[in-house]
């Protein structure tokens, strides 16, 4: 339903709310709220208020709901908006919109063109925000969980970027941690002719068969040799390159890569431990470092420096979003999946801490989160379970080709126009569930 027709109705609905309270001495009522029916032949939008009402204003809902409609039904222009309405089960009006409201909206596209929707920079409710989005471990391919991730947040950054706002777009490379030692490992298990189901095999290794094409690659390479710290460097570099080819191929950009790896050498997350630390924020226990986020709404404090020294996976990410406001993003929306949940007390806990250290003014809601389900591969009746170690997933790029029916024979101009069918395709089946 077109914005401003619900407005209207909303608008109509509480002028007859208000004269039928002052009619009966009753109290004043709240704002109606409306919603769109699940089932069609229950009209395009229906209303609640009488069945709200009805305890407070001691009566019938369905009496209430007629009372209602015939003073909506006199209110100016309701005849223009409304082409029926009718009171179902226990009282809920349900309205069907006339021809000409319906249809208002291509007039109004018609009209303003490519500009349809667009607010100037002016009128934004906020000058400039980021996005983060995608944001995998540079551990493997972009497999089509990432590509719901990569769908909604471009979605939304366009969408933003029409509200006058200038969008900031994203990808935090988590290129630090055990995921990437385990990676080089792999790859050199590879190198020494090492494959899965071997005795040898390391059991946190990753089983893909892209792990074989980066072993190839680094040995053809110029920078070969059998050293951890050069393959894990090789493998990285790789993988970003397979990304980055697999976001060309869905359509997507960013303004920024930021590497995780940046925020160790550079002592970012060192120096937030600190401060964390400096203003009471933290407590040791049992050889480990934890941060006091019960205070901030979480069910428990949290470890941040286990007993062997090393952080655990939020403590980046505190000193991550602390660049992204002291960068001046005072508006940022993390696109994740819904398994990222845990980490949102954390993570706003930590910023807690610093804003406090620095005389910061950083909302209790920043950063705000969108999060999604995740998405559920087919293949012949059966579920594929997606998993960069077990070697088992669909990536972004096999989809994208395969919707758009793209050959390997095509090139040029027609292999382009196969892959913006599929990509276009692939876009909208990925948004169009909620998130």
């Amino acid at each position: 339903m077109l914005l401003t027709n619900k407005n209207r109705l909303i608008e109509m609905l509480s002028a007859a709310l208000l004269g039928l309270a002052q009619e009966r001495g009753l109290s004043d009522a709240p704002a109606p709220r409306l919603e769109r029916p699940k089932a069609v032949d229950h009209g395009d939008v229906a209303c609640n208020i009488a069945l709200q009402l009805s305890k407070a204003w001691k009566l019938n809902p369905r009496e209430l709901a007629q009372a209602l409609v015939e003073r909506l039904e006199q209110q100016p222009g309701y005849g223009d908006l409304i082409a029926s309405c009718e009171i179902a089960g226990p009282g809920f009006i349900n309205f069907r919109l006339s021809n000409a409201a319906k249809t208002v909206v291509v007039n109004e596209v018609l009209t303003a063109g490519s500009q349809f929707g667009q607010l100037a920079p002016e009128a934004a409710p906020v000058s400039r925000a980021m996005i983060e989005f995608v944001s995998a471990n540079p551990t493997g391919p972009l497999h089509v969980g990432h590509g719901r991730q990569a769908a909604l947040g471009d979605a939304l950054a366009n969408l933003l970027a029409t509200q006058g706002i200038q969008v900031h777009r994203e990808f935090y490379y988590n290129d630090a941690g055990v995921q990437i030692a385990n990676l080089a490992l792999s790859v050199q298990a590879r190198l020494n002719g090492l494959k899965p189901g071997d005795a040898a095999w390391p059991e946190s290794a990753y089983n893909g068969e892209y792990i074989a094409e980066i072993a190839t690659a680094f040995k053809a390479s110029s920078e070969y040799k059998d050293d951890l710290e050069a393959i894990r460097q090789f493998a990285v570099a790789y993988l970003r390159n397979e990304q980055d080819i697999d976001l060309k191929t869905f359509g997507v950009k960013f303004d920024c890569y930021y590497l995780e790896s940046s925020l160790y050498t550079d002592g970012s997350v060192a120096k937030i431990v600190d401060e964390l630390q400096s203003i009471g924020k933290t407590y040791e226990s049992e050889g480990a470092l934890w941060l006091r986020t019960t205070g901030d709404g979480d069910d428990k404090d949290r470890v941040m420096k286990k007993s062997d020294g090393s952080f655990t996976y939020f403590v980046p990410d505190v000193a991550y979003h602390t660049s992204k406001w002291n960068r001046g993003f005072e508006k940022v929306i993390n696109v994740q999946g819904s398994d990222h949940h845990g980490t949102i007390a954390r993570v706003r806990s930590g910023l807690q801490g610093v804003a406090q250290k620095r005389g910061w003014e950083i909302p209790k809601t920043y950063p705000e989160y969108v999060l999604h389900k995740m998405v559920t591969v087919m293949r012949h009746g059966e579920e594929v379970k997606i998993s960069k170690r077990a070697g088992s997933y669909v990536t972004v790029r096999d989809l994208v080709e395969w919707s758009g029916g793209v050959t390997p024979e095509m090139a040029g101009d027609e292999r382009e126009l196969a892959l913006q069918r599929g990509r276009d395709a692939v876009r909208f089946f990925l948004i169009s569930r909620k998130a």
